[in-house]
């Protein structure tokens, strides 16, 4: 697919236009330098053919002298893999010395480019555009990228410079969406950039350093994913600007769009409050989920052989994590590289446990057993009684979708939470279903209802 760059010095607009193109708020757009470090993609609908859109950190005024020099490395892969770029300048404040450097970069990269003169929200404010005519690029488009003018020609600018579709385009909405969520330090962005061997995520050890979730395509054994990197969750008491208030939000969003959510947490660390907030968020999405175990190179206790030192520190994982059984564990080093390939590989398996599906026949007859073996309570002189079961598919299928067991009875009214946990680890034990959650839906002879386990 096509890649178009926003570039720019910061806090000229660069992530309010693209969030005007994309359609949907992903790149937070706060008047403070040097908020988007990272490369932010998101795919376009909006001209003849698609496009990947891109993000970029605002190059050469961050303010943090730690993310100065990696945000524009980050800016200068962006431009180096794009079909077109825009250059976004601040049309109130005129051009500025940095413009000036930034579009010498800009026009040594040989890209077609666009100079997008935003903020120009009033047509008193066109005779802004004219002072950037000496920054010596031909196709100029003044905007408003926060209240749309001027988009429409904007896009058939990019229409006109983009080159022709490509044959055999994967639609990104239909990969299924893998999301590595975990709080700030855990080595999220490691583990990405050790599965892509890409530059593509800034890594650091400051806690929070991808502030923004970050969609990358990735193959894998010959499979095709989407990569959702997510900002660290923070304790909300904790944050003290609408920045980091809006960058929770969106990783609790990023879980909820996942197909498969990977748990990174820092083995060095233990399990903590916060990834425990975290493992609950998964679990109440009804997500698939696999538990990564980070920075295992690290890990060293003379009085143990490794083997059992990793079997220790999974049992611990999975006694304060017990409201996640059905997520495998895999431990690793995104570091030395070391069993990331296990990773993928328990992917793969928890992909073709989704696919399987139990015969009507045998889970009846496993139910029946099951209920025969330890009845439903009573609840007053009724108790449930099973009329047939059977596994539905998704409205929406993916990748990952988890099992779904409707039961049909006489009323669904009568069967406890706990009963219905007893059913689920019963039917586990027949077909597994790792990384999977299992969902139970109820149906009887009442009015309708539905619960989950």
């Amino acid at each position: 697919m096509h890649s178009v760059a926003i570039v720019g010095r910061p806090n000229v607009g660069k992530s309010a236009l693209f969030n005007r193109l994309a359609g949907r708020r992903i790149s937070i757009v706060h008047d403070q330098p040097g908020v988007t470090r990272d490369r932010i993609t998101a795919k376009c609908r909006l001209g003849r053919q698609p496009f990947e859109i891109v993000d970029t950190g605002g190059i050469g005024a961050d303010p943090d002298p730690d993310f100065a020099e990696p945000t524009q490395e980050a800016a200068e892969i962006a431009i180096a893999g794009a079909n077109v770029l825009l250059f976004v300048v601040d049309g109130q404040n005129g051009v500025t010395p940095l413009d000036q450097t930034l579009a010498a970069k800009i026009r040594s990269s040989g890209r077609p480019v666009i100079l997008v003169v935003n903020k120009v929200d009033t047509d008193a404010h066109e005779d802004f555009v004219l002072d950037f005519a000496s920054l010596g690029f031909a196709e100029v488009r003044d905007v408003s990228a926060a209240h749309g003018r001027g988009i429409d020609e904007l896009i058939e600018a990019v229409d006109r410079l983009l080159p022709p579709p490509q044959e055999g385009e994967e639609d990104f909405a239909r990969l299924p969406k893998l999301a590595l969520v975990g709080r700030p330090n855990v080595g999220k962005s490691s583990l990405i950039n050790a599965i892509l061997d890409d530059k593509r995520a800034i890594v650091s050890d400051i806690p929070g350093t991808t502030r923004d979730a970050v969609d990358i395509l990735c193959e894998r054994e010959g499979r095709k994913y989407v990569l959702c990197d997510t900002a660290g969750i923070r304790h909300r008491s904790k944050h003290n600007t609408s920045v980091e208030v809006f960058s929770v939000m969106r990783s609790e969003e990023t879980i909820r769009r996942a197909d498969l959510c990977v748990l990174v947490i820092d083995v060095t660390s233990g399990v903590t409050a916060q990834d425990k907030k975290i493992a609950g968020l998964i679990q109440k999405s009804y997500k698939a989920a696999i538990i990564v175990l980070n920075k295992w190179d690290l890990i060293s206790d003379p009085d143990m052989t490794e083997a059992e030192s990793l079997k220790e520190h999974i049992a611990r994982v999975r006694d304060e994590l017990f409201f996640l059984p059905y997520a495998p564990v895999v431990v690793l080093s995104a570091k030395t590289g070391e069993n990331v390939r296990r990773l993928f590989t328990m992917i793969e398996k928890v992909r073709q446990h989704a696919s399987r599906r139990a015969g009507t026949g045998e889970l009846n007859r496993l139910l029946r057993m099951v209920m025969e073996k330890q009845q439903p309570p009573m609840r007053g002189t009724r108790r449930f009684k099973l009329l047939y079961a059977t596994q539905v598919a998704a409205e929406r299928p993916s990748a990952f979708e988890p099992p779904q067991i409707v039961l049909f009875g006489n009323d669904t009214r009568l069967l406890t939470d706990n009963y219905l946990t007893y059913l689920s680890a019963r039917l586990r034990e027949k077909w597994e279903f790792p990384g999977l959650p299992l969902i139970i839906r109820q149906r009887g002879r009442e009015k309708k209802t539905e619960e989950k386990a």
